[in-house]
């Protein structure tokens, strides 16, 4: 009773301070004590978001999105060909619908196609929107395995929980590195369990649809494009060496 109390008599000293014509987010004690318990687990999932990020971050040694990528926008983008306007659309549409689904998305092309320069824009798209995302190449995943089998690394299970944790987990270099048996299958169980947890992945590859099919396997593939999954072909010729340093691709 006293805690009631408490709230009411705050609530009648907020609508003295107010000024005219604002009105309170709340006008009872429950409303009040309501409000309290929303914010209190919006903080706590903000704190979440955070700390995993935070551990994901802390086994590569590195920020989530490399240092060449963090100007990375769809506004710097450059567009000289309809393939690239669609690949700018497509990578917008995905960033801005991001939640709505759990559906992932597969950057298919040539070096020097703007892969990483989309992936990128839609990972800081989503960092100011305050998801976690983390970019990492095959060969860097590898190496972090392989930490895990001398012990140097960590566990793999506590490698598979972080990465799996982060709202979008962006695979680089798919198919360029050839892998240990053992390492394509914590690479497929990353996956797997990310998309069981309706978690997405986007992969950027030089793998056409079958290599890429043939590499992951029939049940990844169909996995990666349920759910508003995209499936984007880079197919156009490589313009790195006409791009400014500001509009750095890979």
């Amino acid at each position: 009773m006293k805690n009631i109390a408490s709230s009411g008599n705050v609530i009648e000293r907020l609508k003295k301070i107010m000024p005219p014509g604002v009105q309170p987010k709340f006008t009872t004690p429950q409303e009040w004590r309501d409000w309290q318990l929303e914010e209190g687990r919006k903080r706590a999932d903000e704190v979440s978001r955070v700390n995993d990020q935070v551990r994901a971050e802390k086994i590569l040694g590195r920020s989530g999105i490399q240092d060449l990528h963090r100007k990375c926008t769809f506004a710097n983008y450059d567009v000289a060909c309809e393939g690239q306007r669609h690949a700018l659309t497509m990578a917008k549409r995905y960033a801005q619908n991001f939640g709505e689904g759990f559906g992932s998305f597969v950057f298919s092309g040539n070096p020097g196609t703007g892969k990483n320069h989309l992936a990128a824009a839609i990972g800081n798209h989503l960092l100011k929107t305050k998801r976690t995302v983390l970019i990492v190449t095959i060969p860097d995943l590898s190496t972090l395995i392989r930490a895990t089998y001398d012990g140097e690394g960590g566990s793999e299970s506590a490698l598979l929980r972080d990465l799996s944790r982060v709202d979008l987990l962006v695979l680089d270099d798919v198919g360029v590195q050839r892998a240990s048996k053992n390492e394509w299958v914590v690479l497929n169980q990353i996956i797997d369990r990310r998309l069981s947890s309706l978690r997405p992945v986007g992969i950027l590859t030089n793998l056409t649809h079958q290599e890429t099919g043939e590499m992951l396997g029939a049940r990844i593939m169909d996995r990666l494009t349920m759910d508003n999954g995209i499936w984007v072909n880079f197919d156009w010729g490589s313009y790195r060496p006409k791009v400014s340093h500001l509009h750095v691709v890979k």
